[in-house]
């Protein structure tokens, strides 16, 4: 009973991570897709990681829309929580390199379901509320516009029905189990650990 609950207990913290991890991402794409900094969502975004970004950004400068301090904190947070869950689990220490492989497959899949949930955000909007100016809406168009307006020049609208979010869908599926999932079999740590 008591190491059940001591795994119900790590797996809770590595889900909160894994959100905090989610937030960080979301703020890098934010930077990235050149959304609204003063929007009140991103503005929340920025406040909720910036006690984590701020000590990395001295030494860790922006490459154009890449903030890799950003990147950084995600990084060492992910690595540092997979390395302390199998110390407490039993498991020893775990590879370093492994660590680091799984670091970035958990970062990869956080940028991916962020860009997943914010397709299904927009599709949904397009259809309720298309001219819609709730900052949300703002920011989740502002989101997943790069990467769709280079699929819309390639397959554009057929009238009213746009297909280029099925085409993204489709990558997204694609990278998340070539990618990440080779990332994560060479990491030889659980995904649940990655956050898959």
């Amino acid at each position: 009973m008591g190491s059940q609950l001591g795994s119900a207990g790590l797996m809770l913290v590595n889900t909160l991570i894994n959100i905090y991890l989610f937030l960080l991402m979301l703020r890098f794409l934010l930077q990235v897709s050149r959304a609204d900094y003063y929007n009140p969502l991103s503005q929340g975004v920025v406040k909720a990681t910036q006690p984590v970004v701020k000590p990395l950004q001295g030494f860790l400068r922006p490459i154009g829309r890449f903030d890799l301090a950003t990147l950084g904190a995600g990084f060492i947070i992910k690595a540092i929580s997979i390395v302390a869950i199998m110390q407490v689990a039993g498991y020893g220490m775990p590879p370093l390199g492994g660590v680091a492989i799984a670091s970035i497959a958990a970062l990869a899949s956080a940028i991916l379901k962020i860009y997943f949930f914010a397709l299904i955000g927009m599709i949904i909007l397009s259809w309720v509320a298309p001219q819609a100016s709730h900052p949300g809406a703002i920011l989740i168009f502002q989101l997943v516009e790069p990467i769709m307006a280079p699929v819309r020049k390639v397959i554009p609208p057929l009238g009213m029905i746009d297909l280029s979010p099925i085409v993204v869908f489709i990558a997204i599926n694609l990278i998340d189990a070539v990618v990440v999932g080779s990332l994560t079999r060479a990491a030889g740590i659980s995904g649940a650990l990655v956050g898959l």
